[in-house]
C-alpha cells in the first residue's frame, strides 16, 4: 500500500499525529533528521485536555505513571509562601485528570514511539526532506537518508517539524512576532528538599519556576538570567543559583543540565497551504507561561488526524480540511497574546509583585469560580470551536463546538464511549426511535445516558442529544424535537 501522508518530524506532535491515523487506518510515514527520539527533559508539562485524548487511545495510564502529578501551586515571594492554589480540588468535577502532569519530555516520546512500535509503526530516524513540489493531486517530496536519496508523492504532508520548518518555508508561509530582550536560564537541579507541586517564586525584578520533573527532589527551575551578567551568558548554571535560592526556598546540590535561551512569539500566517499543514512549533511558538506549548501541538495534530482520514477514505468533502486552519489558528493566536500578556506581566510589573501577589492573590485564591476558571485555562478543557462551521446548535449552556463534558456516574464513564475515535450521538435522557432509525441509516452509534444531578451540574439539560465529532468536541447539539436538524446536517455534511 503507498502512503499517503508523510508527517515530518517525530516530537509529541508529530507523534501524536502518526498515533491519530494509525486509529483511523490512514497509510502514512514518519520520518526525522535526528538520530532518534529526544534525550533531554525539555518540554514536560502534561495538560488534562491532552490526557483526556491519550484516553481515547488506551495510553494515559502509562503516561500517568511515568510522570509526576502536579496538583497545586505554590505562590512564593522572597523565599516565603503566599498562597497555595489546589487543582485537585478545583478541576475533580471538570475532568477525569484535575491536574497537571509533570513529565519529562524524552520519557513521554519514548512511550509514544513504543506504542507506534506496538501497532507495527516505525520512525524513520536519520531521514531529511530537502525538497517539497505540490502539485495538483500529490506532492512531491525529496527525501535523503545517508547518501541515499529517495522521490516519493504523498496527497498530504503534515510538518511537524519544529521552528525551522522547511514545510513553512517551502510554503512560503511568513512567520512573524517578536523575540524578547530578556535572557532565560532553564535548568534541571537535584535539591535538598522535597518539591510539592509548582512554586512560582518572585524576588524584586527576579523571577524563578520551580517543578518536579523526575522525582521529589528533582526540579525543573525556569527563569531570568540577571541582568549582573550585561549581555553574557554564563557558561554554567552555578553562577545563577545564588540568583534562584534567593527567590525560592530550595538548596541546590548539583545541576543535570542547564541552558540559556531566548523566548519568541510568533504565530505562522497560515496552518495550511494546498496539501501542507503546520503543526505545533512550525505554525506558533509562545512563552512557556502555563505550560501551553507541546500541549497545543499534540491537540493540533488530534484535531486534525480525524479529517484527513475522513478525506482520503472518502467519507467526508475535501473542504473539511479548511477547518483545521480555522479552529486551531484562532486558538494560537489567543493563546501567544494571552501568555505574552502573562510573560510581561510577571517580567515587568512591579504593581504584580509588590501589591496583586502579596495582597490580592492570596484573597482570590480563595473565590471557587476564579479557581475554576483557571483550572479550565491551563488544561486547555475551555477550549472550544463554537465559531467552527462545523458547529451547530446550543442547548441551555452547552454550545455546539464544546469539548464534550465529562460525566461519571457509579461506573458509568461517557468517556468510555470515545474510545473509538469515531463520530457517534450521545443522548441524556430517553430512548429515541427516530433518532435511532437516523443513527441505522448514517452508521452512527447513540450511546443512551441516563439524565442525572451529575449531568445537570455539568450544564447538560435532560434529554439533550449531541454529536460527538471523532475528537471529543461536539459537533450538533439539539433536543428530541429537533431531530431533523440533525438530519439535515448529516446531509450538508456529506458523512458517508
Amino acid at each position: 500500500m503507498k502512503e499517503e501522508v508523510l508527517i515530518i518530524g517525530a516530537g509529541p506532535t508529530g507523534l501524536a499525529m502518526a498515533i491519530g491515523l494509525e486509529k483511523q487506518g490512514v497509510s502514512f510515514r514518519i520520518v526525522d533528521k535526528k538520530s532518534g527520539p529526544g534525550t533531554a527533559s525539555r518540554a514536560m508539562a502534561v495538560q488534562a485536555r491532552v490526557l483526556e485524548s491519550y484516553y481515547q487511545f488506551g495510553i494515559d495510564q502509562e503516561i500517568i505513571q511515568n510522570g509526576i502529578i502536579i496538583d497545586q501551586t505554590n505562590i512564593i515571594k522572597d523565599r516565603e509562601k503566599i498562597v497555595s492554589i489546589p487543582f485537585g480540588s478545583i478541576g475533580g468535577e471538570i475532568s477525569p485528570y484535575p491536574y497537571v502532569l509533570s513529565i519529562p519530555q524524552d520519557v513521554h516520546e519514548r512511550i509514544l514511539v513504543k506504542y507506534l512500535e506496538s501497532k507495527n509503526i516505525s520512525i524513520e530516524w536519520d531521514t531529511e526532506v530537502t525538497n517539497l513540489i505540490e502539485e495538483e493531486d500529490y506532492v512531491k517530496v525529496i527525501l535523503n537518508e545517508g547518501d541515499a536519496e529517495e522521490n516519493q508523492h504523498f496527497k498530504y504532508i503534515c510538518g511537524c517539524d519544529g521552528a525551522h520548518s522547511i514545510v513553512r518555508k517551502h510554503a512560503k508561509i511568513d512567520f512573524p512576532g517578536d523575540t524578547y530582550n530578556e535572557r532565560f536560564f532553564v535548568a534541571d537541579v537535584e535539591i535538598e528538599e522535597d518539591q510539592n507541586g509548582m512554586s512560582v517564586g518572585f524576588r524584586k525584578e527576579a523571577f524563578c519556576l520551580a517543578m518536579n520533573i523526575r522525582h521529589s527532589n528533582s526540579v525543573r527551575l525556569i527563569g531570568i538570567i540577571p541582568k549582573d551578567f550585561k549581555g553574557e551568558e554564563p557558561e554554567t548554571f552555578h553562577p545563577i543559583i545564588p540568583y534562584a535560592e534567593k527567590i525560592l526556598p530550595l538548596k541546590i546540590r548539583s545541576v543535570n543540565w542547564y541552558s540559556p535561551y531566548k523566548i519568541h512569539c510568533r504565530v505562522a500566517e497560515k496552518f495550511k497551504s494546498g496539501r501542507l499543514f503546520l503543526l505545533g512549533d512550525a505554525g506558533h511558538i509562545h512563552s512557556p507561561a502555563g505550560g501551553q506549548g507541546m500541549n497545543t501541538g499534540i491537540m493540533d495534530a488530534f484535531n486534525l488526524t480525524w479529517k484527513l482520514a475522513f478525506v482520503l477514505k472518502g467519507k467526508l468533502n475535501e473542504d473539511v480540511l479548511r477547518t483545521y486552519e480555522e479552529e486551531r489558528i484562532a486558538f494560537a493566536k489567543s493563546l501567544v497574546s494571552t501568555t505574552d500578556k502573562v510573560f510581561q506581566s510577571v517580567v515587568k510589573s512591579k504593581i504584580l509583585k509588590n501589591f496583586i501577589i502579596p495582597y490580592i492573590v492570596p484573597k482570590l485564591s480563595k473565590s471557587k469560580k476564579l479557581k475554576t476558571k483557571l483550572f479550565k485555562v491551563i488544561s486547555q478543557v475551555k477550549i472550544n470551536y463554537r465559531d467552527s462551521i462545523l458547529s451547530k446548535g446550543r442547548v441551555g449552556k452547552i454550545k455546539a463546538g464544546d469539548r464534550l463534558p465529562w460525566i461519571q456516574k457509579n461506573n458509568i464513564n461517557n468517556y468510555d464511549a470515545l474510545k473509538s475515535v469515531d463520530w457517534q450521538i450521545h443522548v441524556y435522557g430517553k430512548n429515541s426511535k427516530k433518532l435511532n432509525r437516523l443513527s441505522q441509516s448514517f452508521s452512527i452509534p447513540v450511546h443512551y445516558y441516563k439524565w442525572s444531578k451529575v449531568a445537570k451540574r455539568k450544564k447538560v439539560e435532560k434529554n439533550s442529544i449531541f454529536l460527538v465529532r471523532p475528537d471529543g468536541y461536539i459537533a450538533v447539539v439539539i433536543t428530541k424535537k429537533e431531530i431533523d436538524v440533525l438530519k439535515n446536517y448529516l446531509n450538508e455534511l456529506g458523512l458517508k
